[in-house]
């Protein structure tokens, strides 16, 4: 209780709701637990919270954006890669309760388990009464990134934008495959490659294939002189 508040800067009051955003259903399973002790529920209330306050963030900042262009924005500001990212760094990341196997594996260190963990500290929040105090915390978090991204869009819509072009070009879509797999579970990089007219236009690694793919459209893109 005290490490969540100080982690987030806002007290916490009601101890069960924390208990339960903090344990992976590996740790309920394991000791026979009912599902309702596990932070999955949390998390589908802390979705939502995150997805509002990162929408009213972004509904005063661009006044004169499109819907197209905020929801693109908010995609990739409450994507999986930078809710684990703020969770590793803040130390939330640490007071995850999982099962022994998992702990094992390295489970602790996925990005998913990660980002649900605090979608469900976010629910947890909610249900104790700190909404105000949650929206603030999530302006003053998420501002930094919804600059990264806003500044150099083109870096995480890169996908997209190739598909665009090679459909108009050509009308069929780039293909990517993955060629290697590095590391073990937990740690695991995935090595991905650009195919497109039978032409390998960029190789990259990432956490996820998702990040993998992403990179590497947005070399493909600069290969073929979409983007600067």
């Amino acid at each position: 209780m005290k490490q969540i508040a100080e982690i987030f800067g806002i007290e916490t009051i009601t101890e069960a709701l924390y208990r339960c955003a903090l344990t992976h259903s590996s740790y309920t399973i394991e000791q026979n637990l009912p599902y309702e002790q596990c932070y999955e529920r949390l998390e589908f209330l802390g979705d939502a919270v995150l997805k509002l306050a990162v929408s009213d963030v972004l509904f005063k900042m661009y006044p004169e954006s499109k819907e197209g262009e905020l929801s693109k924005i908010r995609g990739v500001v409450v994507s999986d890669n930078v809710l684990a990212d703020i969770t590793k760094n803040n130390g939330l990341q640490k007071l995850i309760i999982i099962g022994k196997h998992e702990e094992k594996q390295g489970c602790r260190n996925l990005n998913s388990i990660c980002a649900c963990t605090f979608e469900a500290v976010l629910g947890a929040y909610y249900l104790d009464g700190k909404f105000n105090e949650i929206i603030t915390y999530i302006e003053k978090t998420f501002k930094p990134y919804i600059l990264e991204v806003s500044t150099h869009f083109e870096k995480f819509n890169a996908k997209a934008i190739l598909q665009e072009y090679t459909q108009e070009k050509t009308k069929t879509t780039p293909e990517y495959k993955v060629i290697d797999e590095i590391g073990p579970e937990h740690k695991k990089e995935f090595v991905i490659e650009v195919v497109y007219n039978n032409e390998i236009l960029a190789t990259e690694k990432g956490s996820t294939k998702k990040e993998a793919e992403q990179k590497c459209a947005y070399e493909a893109c600069k290969k073929l002189g979409i983007i600067e």
